[in-house]
């Protein structure tokens, strides 16, 4: 009698596979002429991730399959990838509900620099230079650290995964282009500045590759694992600054 493989989960849980699933991987290494993709057999649960499933393929079919998590419960970004052509985070997407045969690839408008992997420094430049990645908190001032921290941190909604960038169809055509996650988290500072130099930061997405650029697609609040909703803080950044300019022509009719 022929039992069924073991599967094991991103946390260790050990229990036995009921049917399989066969992943579509892109693959790239460096000197390769061009990528490729390969398919692979995954034996699943009905928890199974696409992160345990790429996984199991690290530890069983090919271990130079190259990917990237961290946090396993989507609060890191890390293992921001394509599935099946839209957006997801691996690591709580589960197989069962994409199909029999499902394609992993990585995220879009980014340098790929191995199989799944990219280069997010092209994420990040993206941003202002006064985007912090974490900012002192204000909240319950009257409060104590406790012993051996000497302050609390305040991390923001966007988790920097780079989904909403990959989801972006204008970036394609306009490199330039800052993006959503970078514009988004421009207007979250414009909306409670803390210190930030709001003046200098409107003055930067006032450009024709920031707000400005943006079709209004919606695609990046559609991809965003974090209800950021990137496209209507593009929208309110656009109402911002459209209110400044009209109170600037309104002080200089006065004036006239």
């Amino acid at each position: 009698m022929q039992t069924s493989p073991a599967v094991e989960d991103a946390v260790g849980t050990v229990a036995a596979a009921s049917e399989s699933r066969r992943l579509r991987v892109f693959r790239f290494k460096r000197g390769d002429e061009r990528p490729h993709y390969e398919t692979f057999d995954v034996p699943t649960i009905a928890r199974t991730t696409v992160l345990d499933a790429l996984r199991w393929i690290q530890n069983h079919r090919d271990r130079t399959l190259a990917l990237r998590h961290s946090c396993l419960h989507a609060s890191c970004g890390t293992c921001g990838i394509r599935v099946n052509g839209r957006e997801a985070l691996a690591c709580v997407t589960r197989v069962r509900d994409l199909g029999r045969e499902i394609t992993v690839e990585p995220v879009a408008n980014l340098p790929v620099l191995t199989d799944l992997v990219v280069d997010m420094r092209e994420f990040f430049i993206r941003f202002p230079d006064e985007h912090p990645s974490v900012r002192e908190s204000e909240f319950l001032p009257e409060s104590e650290p406790p012993e051996g921290i000497e302050a609390f941190e305040r991390y923001e909604d966007c988790i920097e995964c780079g989904l909403c960038l990959s989801a972006c169809p204008v970036v394609v055509t306009a490199e330039r282009y800052v993006g959503p996650a970078a514009l988004a988290w421009t207007e979250r500072v414009v909306e409670e500045p803390r210190g930030g130099d709001v003046a200098n930061l409107l003055a930067w997405a006032d450009d024709p590759d920031g707000v400005w650029r943006c079709h209004a697609i919606f695609e990046c609040t559609a991809a965003c694992p974090s209800n950021v909703n990137p496209a209507a803080r593009i929208m309110s950044l656009r109402g911002t600054l459209l209110g400044r300019r009209l109170r600037a022509h309104r002080r200089e009719d006065h004036a006239t």
